[in-house]
């Protein structure tokens, strides 16, 4: 998600039609059978579960700037205004507010060395902000970037919505030689048009020969194993979770950013990783 601009077309193009997608598959549909090994069900109120849960925090800078994508948020570090949980949702807000370098704040929570994980099934049920310039996300990063930097060692987007699509959500696989930079990046997408209205489950399925990227339990995007090396498959090692909203950015601002939508906010109802 955060090193990521698709083109409007590109991503048009690889919406699905969910409900009239005769080649979805219940997420029950030949599963092997898993047990759950990490959650968070948010039911504890207050800030977020410090075991589970750690924060990236500031603008990128030095390094990456704007986390790669000309990103207008702050992200804050156990600020129960950005992140908090509250009758059994953890709440991520993005904020209008003059905060470090920028003018919006918000939370970018991360499992990293608190979760951590080598295939499974990870669900997360969401909903989510609206309003043009938002851009949040439930995505997966690797823990230790054994292949090298972005996108060598891999990222895996289980959900991506911007307000400009607000019908709109996105599965994403990137990789050293698939990957938006270079034209090559394996996407897809679905329509809905509840995704901030209601709560819907995002999630994937992920072994050694493929992913499987699901919304409400139906199949959407089969990412597969070619066997041919980490440039085309660096998902062997650990990855770990990433919740968050951004403001604007390449993608999320390619429309431009509405001053009077803010606060906006992500409610989630739990995470769930299962491990055979």
């Amino acid at each position: 998600m955060k090193e990521q601009s698709l083109s409007l077309l590109a991503l048009l193009g690889a919406i699905v039609l969910l409900a009239g997608c005769s080649g979805a598959k219940s997420a029950s549909a030949g599963q092997t059978k898993m047990r759950l090994v990490w959650s968070d069900e948010f039911n504890r109120p207050g800030l977020p579960d410090s075991t589970k849960w750690g924060y990236d925090a500031g603008d990128g800078c030095p390094n990456i700037c704007g986390w790669g994508n000309n990103e207008l948020q702050y992200y804050t570090v156990n600020r129960a205004e950005n992140a908090w949980v509250e009758n059994g949702f953890l709440v991520i807000e993005a904020r209008r507010e003059k905060m470090g370098t920028r003018e919006y704040s918000s939370a970018r929570m991360v499992s990293k060395h608190k979760g951590d994980w080598t295939y499974g099934r990870i669900t997360a049920r969401a909903k989510l902000p609206k309003g043009l310039g938002v851009w949040p996300a439930i995505w997966m990063l690797p823990t230790d970037w054994v292949y090298g930097g972005w996108p060598a060692s891999g990222e895996i987007d289980i959900m991506e919505n911007v307000g400009y699509m607000p019908d709109s959500v996105f599965g994403s696989v990137h990789t050293k030689r698939l990957n938006h930079s270079i034209g090559t990046q394996v996407t897809a997408g679905l329509l809905s048009t509840t995704l901030s209205s209601g709560f819907h489950e995002y999630g994937i399925e992920w072994d050694a020969e493929k992913i499987d990227f699901f919304f409400d339990g139906r199949k959407y995007l089969t990412f597969q194993n070619k066997h041919e090396g980490p440039d085309t498959w660096p998902f062997d090692r650990n990855f770990h979770l990433l919740l968050n909203i951004a403001v604007g950015g390449n993608w999320g601002g390619k429309m431009g950013v509405d001053p009077n939508i803010w606060p906006q906010k992500m409610l989630i109802d739990y995470v769930r990783v299962y491990q055979k």
